[in-house]
């Protein structure tokens, strides 16, 4: 499967399965407003809120990207029990992803990440977070949760975003489970240390993860390729896909030549959950049975459209049929 007609074709497959999320959930907070003048108090934006917006982040927001495209989506994570948690619990639920495999902890806080916004131009963001791994009790009741329908799903993706969720033995014993039943596994890491990954299907870091799991410091894209086959040598992982913005994304594996996916996005606005918008789009892509190359192709064309946009977002099947039939006309032109 490598053309753009087969892609509405996987797309229409997508509904059919089941995918199981785990990893850090988060709210994500957007107060947006204008501002006319100056405080008299510090010298800062005077902001007259207009609207306040709650959208699932982190690992949230990968299974509602998921949840678009029509999958049924399984959601385990930790979330505390204070408002924001409330919050992401009603913004799930507007999603039609259940807050079923939602722990509740008493000690620590839902991760919130709230952002002010003038005229679409970010000025300040506030973050309410811990990083503190979770209890052994904790781990212990996500993992059961992972383990009661890990057989019953197509895929797995592991988003982590080093809120103390996604603990060594925790991610561990997760690619064990996915391994066990046969399951592919895609891991979004935010780690130095990608050795915790070993084992998973595919990894997908973006460039500045990547280069620092290798070691390399003021590197650019040119040193990607250098990175990912340090990385390849230390990890027992099958695949290694490095996101790069604005330039796409490249796909890595031992004994193979990289493979570049450009970037088809028309303007680069935001890449704000870009990150989540490629784990939730290759996996569900891979939860459908596409081969690597297709669900990576699938998965680009999800970000081109989610950098395109402002703030954390939701890709509907819709807005990506429409970017997988307008990828047909240009081919079609082009071969006239």
């Amino acid at each position: 499967m490598n053309n753009s007609g087969d892609l509405l074709k996987l797309l229409e497959r997508i509904p059919a399965t089941r995918i199981l999320v785990v990893g850090d959930c988060m709210l994500d907070r957007y107060w947006r407003g204008n501002a006319t003048r100056i405080s008299p108090e510090a010298p800062v934006p005077v902001v007259a809120l207009k609207s306040v917006s709650n959208i699932p982040g982190g690992a949230a927001n990968v299974a509602a990207n998921i949840a678009a495209l029509g999958a049924d989506v399984i959601l385990a994570g930790v979330i505390g029990a204070d408002g924001a948690g409330e919050c992401l619990r009603r913004s799930l639920r507007e999603h039609s992803i259940s807050d079923e495999f939602l722990l509740l902890s008493e000690t620590r806080p839902t991760t919130a990440k709230t952002r002010v916004l003038v005229h679409n131009q970010q000025i300040a963001r506030i973050d309410e977070e811990t990083d503190i791994p979770l209890t052994a009790p904790e781990e212990a009741g996500l993992l059961a949760h992972v383990k009661s329908v890990i057989a019953d799903v197509d895929a797995i993706v592991l988003s982590d975003y080093a809120k103390g969720c996604l603990t060594r033995s925790l991610i561990a014993s997760v690619i064990a489970e996915a391994k066990q039943h046969g399951r592919p596994l895609i891991a979004d890491p935010k780690s130095r240390d990608l050795t915790k990954y070993s084992h998973a299907t595919i990894l997908t870091p973006n460039l500045n993860e990547a280069l620092n799991a290798a070691g390399i410091e003021n590197g650019g894209e040119e040193m990607a390729d250098v990175a990912a086959k340090k990385i390849l040598s230390y990890t027992a992982i099958d695949s290694l896909l490095i996101t790069l913005g604005e330039h796409g994304m490249k796909l890595f594996r031992t004994g193979e030549d990289p493979v570049h996916f450009p970037s088809l996005a028309r303007q680069v606005f935001d890449v704000t959950g870009a990150g989540d918008t490629v784990a939730a789009l290759l996996t569900a892509a891979i939860g459908a049975k596409a081969d690597m190359h297709s669900a990576i192709t699938f998965a680009n064309i999800g970000a081109g459209l989610a950098v395109e946009k402002v703030g954390t977002t939701v890709i509907a099947a819709d807005e990506l049929r429409s970017a997988i039939e307008l990828n047909i006309r240009h081919v079609n032109t082009a071969n006239h």
